[in-house]
């Protein structure tokens, strides 16, 4: 089955009337036919957080980059990899992430020649650094046989198929504007992951979209959400995958003017 994927960012509807740049991210990097990688970030863009787009950025460079190790000193047996994730290498994946992104973090403000803040002792409080920069990271690698799904803070992986909608990672609800966030010092153990099985040649066309919370937060219910969800797996099917990626940046900032007003990027992978 031949697998599709394209992504948009846009602008909130809040963000352009405030001259705010958009905090989102994202990356998509297609090693093979059989094996992809996508990551979608979203810096918290609030009076704690200027440098978060710089954040967000980082966020997904650091997903690809560590996912891509993996894929490379796995390359000759995926299933290794899904056993080993499945046991303790989740966990060592979720530090893994947190750390380069850290370091990653460290090496940008240190070229950005601003003044440090320091404790008493004259150490760098990178924990106040860290806060800069904050972000959410979504992530996905997609294999012809499984899929690992990894998240941070809100946003949503979800799957559609031609009888069910369903949320791929399920994540623990903050009440109110909070998140989880990469920047605190012990992100990963807040980072939640998931393998699924899946085999490519077999079954009809479906869909993964990755989204940060600005598409969720922009519909009144979650039906509402999962309706439009459904629109565009009908759409796809109708019009064709190239149709819908030309319109994505207009409906998305339609979405965003209509709803919560925040920046919004969404993911679409497609196979069929």
């Amino acid at each position: 089955m031949a697998r599709l994927i394209y992504g948009k960012s846009v602008k909130g509807a809040s963000h352009v009337r405030s001259g705010m740049p958009c905090q989102d991210s994202f990356r998509i990097e297609e090693i093979s036919p059989d094996l992809s990688i996508v990551a979608v970030a979203d810096g918290h863009g609030s009076e704690k957080s200027p440098k978060s787009k710089n954040g967000s950025t980082i966020a997904v460079n650091v997903f690809c980059s560590v996912m891509g190790n993996y894929m490379q000193n796995y390359a000759d047996s995926l299933d290794d990899l899904v056993t080993y994730l499945n046991r303790d290498g989740a966990l060592r994946f979720s530090q893994e992430i947190c750390e380069e992104w850290q370091r990653r973090v460290r090496e940008s403000f240190n070229k950005s020649k601003e003044e440090k803040p320091l404790d008493e002792d004259g150490s760098v409080k990178w924990k106040e650094v860290y806060r800069l920069y904050g972000t959410t990271l979504l992530g996905l690698l997609i294999t012809k046989t499984f899929i690992f799904a990894f998240q941070i803070g809100d946003g949503d992986i979800v799957l559609v198929d031609k009888d069910t909608i369903s949320p791929v990672v399920e994540t623990e609800k903050i009440l109110g504007t909070e998140t989880h966030s990469l920047s605190k010092l012990d992100a990963w153990r807040s980072a939640v992951s998931v393998i699924r099985r899946k085999d490519e040649e077999a079954g009809t066309p479906y869909l993964y979209m990755l989204s940060t919370d600005g598409f969720v937060n922009s519909y009144v219910t979650e039906e509402d959400h999962q309706k439009t969800c459904r629109d565009y797996y009908d759409m796809i099917a109708e019009h064709g995958f190239e149709t819908v990626c030309g319109n994505l940046g207009k409906w998305l900032e339609e979405t965003s003017a209509l709803g919560c007003g925040d920046d919004i990027t969404l993911v679409l992978v497609y196979v069929q």
